[in-house]
Protein backbone atom coordinates (compact mmCIF):
# COMPACT_ATOMS: atom_id res chain seq x y z
CA UNK A 1 0.00 0.00 0.00
CA UNK A 2 1.27 3.53 -0.65
CA UNK A 3 1.71 5.93 1.68
CA UNK A 4 -1.10 8.47 0.83
CA UNK A 5 -3.74 5.83 2.09
CA UNK A 6 -7.42 7.86 1.87
CA UNK A 7 -9.81 7.58 4.92
CA UNK A 8 -13.07 7.66 5.02
CA UNK A 9 -14.71 8.91 8.29
CA UNK A 10 -18.05 8.10 8.67
CA UNK A 11 -20.57 9.89 10.66
CA UNK A 12 -23.97 8.78 11.44
CA UNK A 13 -25.68 11.07 13.55
CA UNK A 14 -29.08 11.34 14.65
CA UNK A 15 -31.22 14.21 16.50
CA UNK A 16 -27.71 15.33 17.94
CA UNK A 17 -26.63 18.70 16.95
CA UNK A 18 -25.40 19.98 20.22
CA UNK A 19 -23.12 16.87 20.31
CA UNK A 20 -21.78 16.99 17.05
CA UNK A 21 -19.94 20.11 16.49
CA UNK A 22 -17.44 18.59 18.43
CA UNK A 23 -17.16 15.35 16.66
CA UNK A 24 -16.89 16.67 13.56
CA UNK A 25 -14.34 19.94 14.48
CA UNK A 26 -12.06 16.91 15.75
CA UNK A 27 -12.79 15.00 12.32
CA UNK A 28 -11.42 18.35 10.96
CA UNK A 29 -8.75 18.95 13.27
CA UNK A 30 -7.18 15.38 12.49
CA UNK A 31 -2.94 16.17 11.63
CA UNK A 32 -3.04 13.45 8.90
CA UNK A 33 -4.31 15.56 5.80
CA UNK A 34 -5.89 12.24 3.48
CA UNK A 35 -9.50 12.43 4.61
CA UNK A 36 -13.37 12.55 3.63
CA UNK A 37 -16.02 12.98 6.44
CA UNK A 38 -19.17 11.28 5.56
CA UNK A 39 -22.00 12.24 7.83
CA UNK A 40 -25.44 10.02 7.42
CA UNK A 41 -28.25 12.21 9.37
CA UNK A 42 -31.08 10.14 10.54
CA UNK A 43 -32.56 13.40 12.59
CA UNK A 44 -36.61 13.67 12.69
CA UNK A 45 -36.29 17.52 12.68
CA UNK A 46 -33.64 19.93 10.01
CA UNK A 47 -31.87 21.56 13.27
CA UNK A 48 -28.53 19.39 11.97
CA UNK A 49 -28.92 20.00 8.56
CA UNK A 50 -29.08 23.70 9.10
CA UNK A 51 -26.07 23.42 11.35
CA UNK A 52 -23.85 21.73 8.95
CA UNK A 53 -25.00 24.53 6.15
CA UNK A 54 -23.90 27.51 7.96
CA UNK A 55 -20.84 26.06 9.85
CA UNK A 56 -19.37 23.68 7.75
CA UNK A 57 -20.94 24.99 4.14
CA UNK A 58 -17.19 25.88 2.40
CA UNK A 59 -15.55 22.04 3.85
CA UNK A 60 -14.86 20.18 0.44
CA UNK A 61 -13.74 17.38 3.31
CA UNK A 62 -17.56 17.23 4.37
CA UNK A 63 -20.22 15.08 2.36
CA UNK A 64 -23.51 15.52 4.10
CA UNK A 65 -26.36 13.62 2.89
CA UNK A 66 -30.18 14.03 5.15
CA UNK A 67 -31.89 10.54 4.99
CA UNK A 68 -35.11 10.94 4.40
CA UNK A 69 -36.99 9.27 5.85
CA UNK A 70 -34.94 7.88 8.55
CA UNK A 71 -33.05 4.54 7.86
CA UNK A 72 -32.23 3.46 11.56
CA UNK A 73 -28.69 2.92 12.71
CA UNK A 74 -27.73 -0.15 10.71
CA UNK A 75 -28.69 1.02 7.25
CA UNK A 76 -27.36 4.60 7.91
CA UNK A 77 -23.98 3.06 9.12
CA UNK A 78 -24.45 0.72 5.73
CA UNK A 79 -24.65 3.80 3.51
CA UNK A 80 -21.81 5.49 4.70
CA UNK A 81 -19.36 2.59 4.61
CA UNK A 82 -21.37 2.03 0.19
CA UNK A 83 -20.66 6.01 0.00
CA UNK A 84 -16.88 5.80 1.33
CA UNK A 85 -14.37 6.24 -1.35
CA UNK A 86 -11.25 5.68 0.81
CA UNK A 87 -8.87 3.14 1.13
CA UNK A 88 -9.58 2.76 4.36
CA UNK A 89 -12.90 3.51 6.50
CA UNK A 90 -13.18 5.08 10.11
CA UNK A 91 -16.68 5.01 12.40
CA UNK A 92 -17.13 6.83 14.74
CA UNK A 93 -20.52 8.28 16.51
CA UNK A 94 -21.59 11.83 16.65
CA UNK A 95 -21.40 12.01 20.61
CA UNK A 96 -18.21 10.47 20.85
CA UNK A 97 -14.83 12.22 19.18
CA UNK A 98 -11.29 11.77 18.16
CA UNK A 99 -8.30 12.67 19.63
CA UNK A 100 -6.69 15.18 17.37
CA UNK A 101 -3.67 12.62 15.36
CA UNK A 102 -5.87 9.40 16.39
CA UNK A 103 -6.36 9.13 12.43
CA UNK A 104 -2.54 9.19 11.49
CA UNK A 105 -1.67 6.71 14.58
CA UNK A 106 -4.07 4.29 13.14
CA UNK A 107 -2.61 4.73 9.52
CA UNK A 108 0.85 4.49 10.70
CA UNK A 109 0.20 0.85 11.34
CA UNK A 110 -0.82 -0.01 7.96
CA UNK A 111 3.08 1.33 6.98
CA UNK A 112 4.28 -0.94 10.13
CA UNK A 113 1.84 -4.27 8.60
CA UNK A 114 1.27 -4.02 5.42
CA UNK A 115 -1.13 -6.95 5.24
CA UNK A 116 -3.27 -5.36 8.27
CA UNK A 117 -6.92 -5.33 7.54
CA UNK A 118 -8.48 -3.68 11.03
CA UNK A 119 -7.12 -1.36 13.75
CA UNK A 120 -8.05 -0.04 16.56
CA UNK A 121 -6.76 1.37 20.05
CA UNK A 122 -7.54 2.58 23.51
CA UNK A 123 -10.59 5.10 23.79
CA UNK A 124 -10.49 7.89 26.87
CA UNK A 125 -14.36 8.01 29.23
CA UNK A 126 -15.92 11.27 28.82
CA UNK A 127 -18.89 12.10 30.80
CA UNK A 128 -21.90 13.93 29.40
CA UNK A 129 -19.84 17.76 29.36
CA UNK A 130 -16.27 15.60 27.94
CA UNK A 131 -14.39 15.94 31.24
CA UNK A 132 -11.56 12.74 30.58
CA UNK A 133 -11.65 10.61 33.92
CA UNK A 134 -8.02 8.88 33.22
CA UNK A 135 -8.58 6.93 35.76
CA UNK A 136 -12.05 5.36 34.36
CA UNK A 137 -10.63 5.22 30.88
CA UNK A 138 -7.50 3.27 31.79
CA UNK A 139 -10.28 1.10 33.50
CA UNK A 140 -12.42 0.12 30.61
CA UNK A 141 -9.49 -0.24 28.47
CA UNK A 142 -8.25 -2.80 30.93
CA UNK A 143 -11.59 -4.70 31.22
CA UNK A 144 -11.70 -4.99 27.72
CA UNK A 145 -8.43 -7.04 27.16
CA UNK A 146 -6.64 -3.25 25.75
CA UNK A 147 -3.63 -2.97 27.42
CA UNK A 148 0.49 -2.70 26.92
CA UNK A 149 0.96 -6.69 27.05
CA UNK A 150 -1.81 -7.02 24.18
CA UNK A 151 0.16 -4.53 21.95
CA UNK A 152 0.67 -5.30 18.37
CA UNK A 153 -0.94 -8.06 15.60
CA UNK A 154 -3.22 -10.57 17.44
CA UNK A 155 -3.05 -14.15 16.88
CA UNK A 156 -6.52 -14.56 17.37
CA UNK A 157 -8.65 -12.25 15.09
CA UNK A 158 -12.02 -13.17 15.94
CA UNK A 159 -11.35 -13.41 19.75
CA UNK A 160 -10.90 -9.54 19.70
CA UNK A 161 -14.65 -8.96 18.20
CA UNK A 162 -15.93 -12.12 20.82
CA UNK A 163 -14.28 -10.64 24.00
CA UNK A 164 -15.12 -6.64 22.99
CA UNK A 165 -11.55 -5.51 22.40
CA UNK A 166 -12.10 -4.49 19.32
CA UNK A 167 -14.28 -0.77 20.72
CA UNK A 168 -17.92 0.33 19.01
CA UNK A 169 -16.47 3.28 17.12
CA UNK A 170 -12.91 4.74 16.75
CA UNK A 171 -11.47 1.63 14.60
CA UNK A 172 -9.90 1.73 10.97
CA UNK A 173 -10.51 -1.03 8.67
CA UNK A 174 -9.98 -2.16 4.83
CA UNK A 175 -13.24 0.16 2.85
CA UNK A 176 -13.78 -3.83 1.12
CA UNK A 177 -13.55 -5.79 4.07
CA UNK A 178 -16.10 -3.55 5.73
CA UNK A 179 -18.42 -3.35 2.88
CA UNK A 180 -18.32 -7.40 2.67
CA UNK A 181 -19.18 -7.69 6.42
CA UNK A 182 -22.01 -5.11 6.62
CA UNK A 183 -24.18 -3.91 9.42
CA UNK A 184 -27.01 -6.12 10.06
CA UNK A 185 -30.52 -4.30 10.70
CA UNK A 186 -31.79 -7.19 12.24
CA UNK A 187 -29.05 -7.00 15.27
CA UNK A 188 -31.21 -4.21 15.91
CA UNK A 189 -29.23 -2.07 19.13
CA UNK A 190 -26.76 -4.52 19.43
CA UNK A 191 -25.90 -4.08 15.66
CA UNK A 192 -22.30 -2.27 16.85
CA UNK A 193 -21.61 -5.88 18.73
CA UNK A 194 -22.61 -7.92 15.87
CA UNK A 195 -20.97 -5.93 13.26
CA UNK A 196 -17.48 -5.92 15.32
CA UNK A 197 -17.45 -9.86 16.17
CA UNK A 198 -18.03 -10.36 12.22
CA UNK A 199 -15.38 -8.13 11.11
CA UNK A 200 -13.14 -9.42 13.72
CA UNK A 201 -14.08 -12.93 12.38
CA UNK A 202 -13.59 -12.28 8.28
CA UNK A 203 -10.48 -10.46 8.78
CA UNK A 204 -7.03 -12.16 9.23
CA UNK A 205 -4.73 -9.19 10.56
CA UNK A 206 -5.88 -7.42 13.17
CA UNK A 207 -3.41 -4.90 14.76
CA UNK A 208 -3.73 -3.01 18.14
CA UNK A 209 -2.20 0.07 19.58
CA UNK A 210 -1.69 0.62 22.86
CA UNK A 211 -2.50 4.19 22.45
CA UNK A 212 -5.31 6.69 22.76
CA UNK A 213 -7.35 7.29 19.13
CA UNK A 214 -10.73 8.43 20.29
CA UNK A 215 -13.17 9.67 23.28
CA UNK A 216 -16.03 7.87 24.37
CA UNK A 217 -19.00 9.72 25.94
CA UNK A 218 -20.96 7.78 28.44
CA UNK A 219 -24.55 9.53 28.26
CA UNK A 220 -28.28 8.50 29.20
CA UNK A 221 -29.25 9.01 25.62
CA UNK A 222 -26.10 6.62 24.64
CA UNK A 223 -28.20 2.99 22.98
CA UNK A 224 -26.70 0.50 25.49
CA UNK A 225 -28.26 3.00 28.57
CA UNK A 226 -31.97 3.74 26.79
CA UNK A 227 -32.48 -0.10 26.27
CA UNK A 228 -30.94 -1.31 29.76
CA UNK A 229 -33.84 -2.38 31.44
CA UNK A 230 -35.77 -3.29 28.14
CA UNK A 231 -36.77 -6.85 26.80
CA UNK A 232 -34.81 -5.61 23.97
CA UNK A 233 -31.59 -4.59 25.16
CA UNK A 234 -28.37 -4.76 23.47
CA UNK A 235 -27.12 -7.70 25.84
CA UNK A 236 -30.36 -10.26 25.43
CA UNK A 237 -29.39 -10.01 21.66
CA UNK A 238 -25.44 -10.05 22.42
CA UNK A 239 -25.85 -13.21 24.57
CA UNK A 240 -28.53 -14.97 22.20
CA UNK A 241 -26.25 -14.31 19.04
CA UNK A 242 -22.66 -14.85 20.64
CA UNK A 243 -24.63 -18.65 22.04
CA UNK A 244 -25.71 -19.47 18.26
CA UNK A 245 -22.42 -18.89 16.89
CA UNK A 246 -20.79 -21.16 14.44
CA UNK A 247 -17.00 -21.11 15.76
CA UNK A 248 -13.80 -22.74 15.46
CA UNK A 249 -12.64 -24.88 18.28
CA UNK A 250 -9.88 -22.54 19.19
CA UNK A 251 -12.15 -19.29 19.72
CA UNK A 252 -14.50 -21.38 22.54
CA UNK A 253 -12.68 -19.73 25.01
CA UNK A 254 -13.54 -16.33 23.78
CA UNK A 255 -16.99 -17.25 23.58
CA UNK A 256 -17.22 -18.66 27.33
CA UNK A 257 -15.27 -15.24 28.37
CA UNK A 258 -18.00 -13.27 26.04
CA UNK A 259 -20.42 -15.44 27.82
CA UNK A 260 -19.21 -14.89 31.25
CA UNK A 261 -19.33 -10.91 30.71
CA UNK A 262 -23.19 -11.24 29.73
CA UNK A 263 -24.74 -13.21 31.51
CA UNK A 264 -25.04 -11.60 34.73
CA UNK A 265 -26.21 -8.56 32.71
CA UNK A 266 -29.20 -11.20 31.09
CA UNK A 267 -29.96 -12.72 33.94
CA UNK A 268 -30.83 -9.47 35.60
CA UNK A 269 -33.32 -8.35 32.65
CA UNK A 270 -34.84 -11.61 32.76
CA UNK A 271 -35.51 -10.96 36.40
CA UNK A 272 -36.80 -7.61 36.09
CA UNK A 273 -38.97 -8.80 33.65
CA UNK A 274 -40.80 -11.54 35.22
CA UNK A 275 -39.07 -14.33 33.42
CA UNK A 276 -37.57 -15.81 36.66
CA UNK A 277 -36.84 -19.23 34.76
CA UNK A 278 -35.17 -17.98 32.22
CA UNK A 279 -33.33 -15.74 34.47
CA UNK A 280 -32.33 -18.78 37.09
CA UNK A 281 -30.80 -21.20 33.41
CA UNK A 282 -28.97 -18.40 32.72
CA UNK A 283 -27.56 -17.90 36.01
CA UNK A 284 -26.89 -22.12 36.33
CA UNK A 285 -25.49 -21.99 32.85
CA UNK A 286 -22.30 -19.38 33.89
CA UNK A 287 -21.74 -20.57 37.25
CA UNK A 288 -18.20 -18.94 36.45
CA UNK A 289 -19.79 -15.79 35.79
CA UNK A 290 -20.33 -15.41 39.82
CA UNK A 291 -17.00 -16.88 40.82
CA UNK A 292 -18.80 -20.38 41.24
CA UNK A 293 -21.07 -19.24 43.81
CA UNK A 294 -18.44 -16.75 45.70
CA UNK A 295 -20.00 -13.83 44.52
CA UNK A 296 -22.04 -11.33 46.08
CA UNK A 297 -23.80 -10.49 42.46
CA UNK A 298 -25.35 -14.06 42.77
CA UNK A 299 -27.22 -13.39 46.12
CA UNK A 300 -28.30 -10.40 44.61
CA UNK A 301 -29.85 -12.02 41.37
CA UNK A 302 -30.87 -14.64 43.70
CA UNK A 303 -32.93 -12.33 45.31
CA UNK A 304 -34.38 -10.94 42.02
CA UNK A 305 -35.33 -14.21 40.55
CA UNK A 306 -37.00 -15.55 43.80
CA UNK A 307 -39.53 -11.68 44.00
CA UNK A 308 -40.12 -12.20 40.39
CA UNK A 309 -41.56 -15.93 41.01
CA UNK A 310 -43.94 -14.09 43.92
CA UNK A 311 -47.50 -13.13 42.34
CA UNK A 312 -47.53 -9.96 40.39
CA UNK A 313 -50.77 -9.21 42.80
CA UNK A 314 -48.49 -9.92 46.22
CA UNK A 315 -45.81 -7.29 44.64
CA UNK A 316 -48.50 -4.49 44.57
CA UNK A 317 -49.87 -5.34 47.64
CA UNK A 318 -46.10 -4.99 49.18
CA UNK A 319 -45.39 -1.65 47.33
CA UNK A 320 -48.90 -0.82 48.66
CA UNK A 321 -48.35 -1.26 52.06
CA UNK A 322 -44.89 0.30 51.91
CA UNK A 323 -45.75 3.47 50.86
CA UNK A 324 -48.71 3.79 53.53
CA UNK A 325 -46.16 2.95 56.01
CA UNK A 326 -43.59 6.08 54.86
CA UNK A 327 -46.76 8.46 54.30
CA UNK A 328 -48.44 7.24 58.00
CA UNK A 329 -46.76 10.48 59.09
CA UNK A 330 -46.17 12.81 56.79
CA UNK A 331 -48.89 15.76 55.86
CA UNK A 332 -50.78 15.84 54.11
CA UNK A 333 -51.36 12.22 53.10
CA UNK A 334 -50.33 12.03 49.45
CA UNK A 335 -52.78 9.60 47.66
CA UNK A 336 -51.84 6.06 47.15
CA UNK A 337 -51.95 5.88 43.44
CA UNK A 338 -49.01 8.56 43.35
CA UNK A 339 -46.81 6.53 45.53
CA UNK A 340 -46.32 4.01 43.01
CA UNK A 341 -43.02 4.41 40.86
CA UNK A 342 -43.25 3.21 37.61
CA UNK A 343 -41.58 -0.07 36.56
CA UNK A 344 -39.68 1.94 33.63
CA UNK A 345 -38.61 4.42 36.34
CA UNK A 346 -37.23 1.87 38.53
CA UNK A 347 -33.48 1.47 39.25
CA UNK A 348 -31.32 -0.56 36.36
CA UNK A 349 -29.13 -1.35 38.85
CA UNK A 350 -28.21 -5.18 38.12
Amino acid sequence: MTNALTVSICLPTCDRPELIVECLDSCLAQSYPHIEILIGDDSHDDRTERLIGTRYAHDARIRYLRNDPPLGQARNVASLFARASGTLVMLIHDDDYLVIDGVARLVALWRRYPHLEVAFGDQYEVDAAGRVDPRRSARLNAAFHRTRAAQGMQSLPGRTGLVQMFPNNGWMALATLVRRVGYREDAGACCDFVFGVELCLAASHIGYLHEYVSYYRKTRMSISNSTRVSTSAAALAAYSFVRGLPLDASLEDARRAALRRLAPIVVSLHARHHAPLAALRVALDHPDAYAYGLSVRLCYHLSLIARALLPRSLHRDKRRAAACATNTHTIPITPPASTCVSRSNASAAD
